[in-house]
Parts: structure tokens; sequence; C-alpha cells
């Protein structure tokens, strides 16, 4: 139940007016407050605690009101009556949408042939945990993966296979696509090829010709270079799935890149033509996206540069196309890196000019970086820009040696998943477009606002369960609650609403925040509220036995969205 909603309502059905609510953090003096007496004295011509006895006085006709009481200069405050809480508290399900959105959403964006590297870190979490939100919330959601798969990189990685592989068949012009080839290549080999070449190319004139000819011949569906292609895309997807899998987030429903939007080119260049949007600027076909009301500068969208050969800007707008053919989605938000927002306020434009999708069904969530304790883009030990694995890698050990020092003994799956909560947790707890730093040995602690400390929470209300699982017990339609039990109730209440606004603002800390502050009601209550001991009376032990099912389901939900998993031990 969303306890805001269901109370706003009610109150401003009974009012006759629209009442802001607050909830404060200190439920001492209410559960909801409102300064709407302030605010309307002057027009009611009344003094704000002469208007606001009479508001209290009708606010406490309804009935799950179990007092309302005037604070301070004309302040109300509104305490919701306990069985009412005891009898909507329920484990959240998936929510009834009236007005159901189909969205795209576009993150990951992983490369063929490159190892995931920490800029590839947030765009999964992140987009990853809008996806189960968007779903939640009853939408339809389609996640893709725009995967680099056809433009200078390719060239690059190829020309490098050819030069020192040269008498393979695939770079001949009569290439037998059905003849075989005896010839394969190593995952961690691949993924040295395309940084080696890049750096030979800087140096290199000949070996730079010698890759923008492969890529044209390559796009232009030379059969060598495809089959070549194909060979270590295979490789690259086999990488991406483990990483998907490690990770923990759901799996992409296209994995469609760069490659797959190339066959829209022509179809949106003929509209553009149409447009008369296409003009040619020093050897490039360009697109004017700039505005009367521009104030900074805005370059134009490049559709195929001075050698003909096709862009990242191109791709992307055949890719909307593509989208729009595919999903026909009301929606398409993007997640990657705050700097590349130009980029993305010019397709937006490009799009919305040409007819293809309204600018204003666009959003761009830039997300921050990852820094070191330094202030700096995190790094490894070595000094290199650290790889995705490394990242996970550190939470893995620190998260060992935490275990180590306790004592315990946990298996390598527990040790990950709790690793995964640590550093997923921490990402979602930020602000989405601020920087964070990583520190692998403070996300890994298992008390205050960290991944571990949820999981073990929710490991800890597993346990209770566990000990009465298969016993039966009734839950009394009517229970006298204490403070703690009653605060935790509220919190569970409070999820609907939490989730719905996080969604709406695109802040996942709403969730990560929720999650933390349920936790630590659920171990207050777990502290004051024994449940097993000998002296409890059956009544109450069926009670708190309910409540604990009720908040183990609703912080196993919120674990869910944000795509961690609960271990069965800690």
């Amino acid at each position: 139940m969303n306890l805001y909603k269901y109370v706003s309502e009610k109150i401003n059905e009974k009012l006759g007016f629209n009442v802001n609510l607050e909830s404060p953090r200190n439920r001492e003096f209410g559960d909801f407050a409102t300064n709407a007496a302030m605010v309307m004295a002057k027009s009611a011509g009344k003094k704000p605690r002469e208007l606001a006895t009479e508001l209290v006085e009708k606010l406490r006709e309804l009935d799950f009101v179990a007092d309302a009481s005037v604070a301070g200069p004309g302040f109300i405050n509104i305490k919701i009556n306990d069985d009412f809480i005891w009898q909507n508290a329920t484990a959240p399900k998936q929510m009834e949408n009236t007005a159901p959105q189909i969205i795209d959403l576009d993150y990951g964006a992983y490369n063929v042939a490159k190892s995931l590297h920490i800029g590839h870190l947030r765009t999964s979490i992140v987009g990853d945990t809008f996806n189960r939100v968007a779903k939640f919330l009853g939408n339809t959601a389609y996640s893709w993966n725009h995967i680099g798969d056809w433009g200078k990189p390719m060239g690059l990685i190829i020309a490098w296979i050819e030069r020192h592989n040269p008498d393979l068949p695939y770079f001949s012009d009569n290439f037998d696509p059905n003849a075989p080839v005896d010839y394969e290549i190593d995952e961690k080999e691949l993924n040295t090829y395309y940084p080696a070449a890049s750096a030979l190319a800087k140096q290199d004139d000949a070996f730079q010709a010698r890759a923008q000819e492969i890529k044209a011949k390559f796009q232009d569906g030379h059969p060598g270079y495809f089959a070549l292609y194909e060979k270590f895309l295979a490789i690259s997807l086999d990488a991406m799935n483990n990483t998907v899998k490690r990770l923990n987030i759901l799996p992409f429903d296209y994995d469609l890149g760069e490659r797959n939007a190339a066959k829209y080119l022509d179809d949106v260049e003929e509209i553009l033509r149409d447009k008369n949007m296409i003009y040619e600027s020093d050897g490039a076909l360009v697109i004017n996206v700039k505005r009367d009301d521009d104030n900074a500068p805005m370059p134009p969208y490049m559709w195929r540069d001075s050698r003909g050969a096709d862009t990242y800007d191109s791709t992307d707008l055949a890719a909307v196309y593509c989208r729009k053919k595919t999903d026909n989605p009301d929606k398409i938000i993007y997640f990657t890196d705050l700097r590349q927002s130009l980029h993305f306020e010019q397709l937006f434009r490009a799009a919305d000019m040409s007819g293809i999708f309204p600018y204003d069904k666009f959003e761009h969530i830039g997300y921050g970086t990852i820094n070191g304790s330094d202030g700096k883009p995190f790094k490894t030990r070595d000094g290199n820009a650290a790889g995705l694995d490394d990242i996970l890698d550190m939470a893995n050990d620190a998260v060992r040696e935490r275990v180590a020092e306790s004592g315990k003994e946990l298996d390598d799956e527990t040790i990950q998943s709790i690793a995964l909560a640590a550093v997923k947790f921490n990402d979602l707890l930020h602000d989405v477009r601020s920087d964070y730093v990583f520190d692998p040995s403070a996300i890994t602690s298992f008390e205050g606002r960290t991944g571990p400390y949820i999981l073990y929470t929710a490991v800890r209300l597993n346990s209770i369960l566990n000990k009465v699982q298969g016993a039966e017990f009734d839950v009394q339609k009517e229970y006298k609650l204490n403070a703690d039990e009653r605060n935790l109730l509220i919190q569970i209440m409070d999820f609907e609403r939490t989730i719905l606004s996080a969604f709406e603002n695109r802040a996942t800390d709403m969730i990560a925040n929720y999650a933390y502050d349920l936790a630590q009601l659920i171990n207050t209550f777990y502290h004051n509220c024994p449940i097993m001991r000998d002296d409890i009376d059956d009544e109450t032990r069926a009670g708190r036995l309910h409540i604990v099912r009720v908040a183990r389901d609703t912080l196993a939900r919120a674990i869910d969205l944000m795509g961690l998993q609960i271990p069965s031990e800690m």
C-alpha cells in the first residue's frame, strides 16, 4: 500500500482542497505534517492557528486518523490509527499502471574485442536498476546494449591480425566463406589487439591507412573481413554475457549496436535529404542542429566524415530509427558518462528535426566518474585505467580479508555476493550525476550505509523465518503495536511511494537510502522485540513473525530492484 498517496487523497477529499503533506523522520508528534493552514490563512481571512484548529476537527473525522493536533504557529500533525497500519501493511507486489509506457533503455554500450573497464560499471548498474524499476511499476521496458562493432576499432583490430598473420585467407578479396580456416583467437589475447593497434596507428601512417582501408571494405561487406569479425564477435559476446552474469544484471533484450544500425543508414539519409537537412562542410556531410536561441556553441551533427565513412553520429541516429520501427517506444533513455551530454543533445535535435523521434521523448542520464582517494579517476596500483573485473576483484579481496579477520568461513559464492552488493549499493547510493570515491575497504564494511549491511539484515530475517518454517500461527486482525513495530510498518508502507519517486526523479539513491533506513528499523525491531524467547506469548510471537515476513519481503524486493543477491549466510 502507498500510505502517503492514500492519506493525501483522503485528506484532500475531506478538506476539499489539496494539502501538501510531509513525512517527518521523528514520528513522536505525528506520522504526517502539513503547513496548509499557514499557507491558506490569509486568503481565508483567519489566523493560522485558528484555521488549523478548524481543519484538525475535520481531519479527526477520518477513520484512519488516530489524532490530529496543532503545533507552533499553525502546523498540523497527523497520527495514523494503529489498527489501520496493522491491517494494511503488506509486502509489495508489482504495481498496476493505468498508463503504462514502452521505454527503451540504452545502457551497457560494450565494445567488441575490448575488455570492459571502469566506465562500463555505472552504466550497467544504474541502467539495470531502472530497467527493473520500470518493469516493477508496470511499464514495458526494453534494454539495448548498443555495442561498438562497426567503426574504426574494427579496422584497427583486423589490420593488427593481418600484420601478425598475413597468410590467413581472410585478407584475400577472393575469400571463400565456406572454406574451413585453421585459426583460433584467445579472449585474453584478443583484448590486447585494439590497444596495441591504436598505439601503432598513432606512430605508423602506413598502418593507419591500411586500417582505414580495411574498415571501408569491411563496411562494404568484404567476405573475409566479415568472417574474421564474426569469429572475434562471438568471443566478445561470450565475454559480455559473462560480465552480465557476474554483475547480476538482467540479460539485455537486444545486443545490437552500430552494425545493426548501419542497415538503416540509407533509409535515414533519404529522410534527411527529403528535408534538406544534409549539407557539405570541408568534405564532410553534416546536419545543422543549432537553434536561434542557443547561447552556447552547438557544432553541426556529423553524418559522414570527409573520407566518406559512417560516423558514431550517423549510426546513433539510425539506431533511433531502428528502435522506433522495432519497439515504437514512448520514451528512449540513455545512460552514459556526463561528458557525452553534447552528443546526445545533438542527436535528440537531429531526430526531432527529421521527424524520426520527438525531442521531448528522449532523455539522457549522465553519470559522474568513479574516483580514487586522490579525487582523480580511479586507476589500478600500476597506474592503468581500472578494468571492470579489477573493481570486482578488489571488492572480493576486501570481503575475504574482513571475513578472515572475523574468524568466519564463507564460500566463494557468498563472498562474491557480498562483494557485488558492496560495489553496486555504493554506486546506487550516490546521486547518479555526481562523482564518488571507490574505497574497497569502506564499502565492504558490514556496518553502516553499505551493501553488506543490507544483506546481513536480510539474512538475519531469513534466519528467523527458517526457524519456524512449516509452523502454523494465527495472525490476529487486531494487534497492539509498540513504537518499534509501528515505525517499521510505516516505513514498509512507504515503499511504493519511494520507488515511484525514485523512478520519476531518476534517483537511484532514493532506493538505496530507503533500503538502509528500512534495515536500520528492522535491526532496532530485532533487538527490542524478542520473538522466540520462552516468555513471549503466542499472540505476540505470531504478530512479530508476521512483521518479520512483511519486512523481509519488502527488503528483499528493494534488494532485487538494486540487482543484489541475498546469500544464505553471512
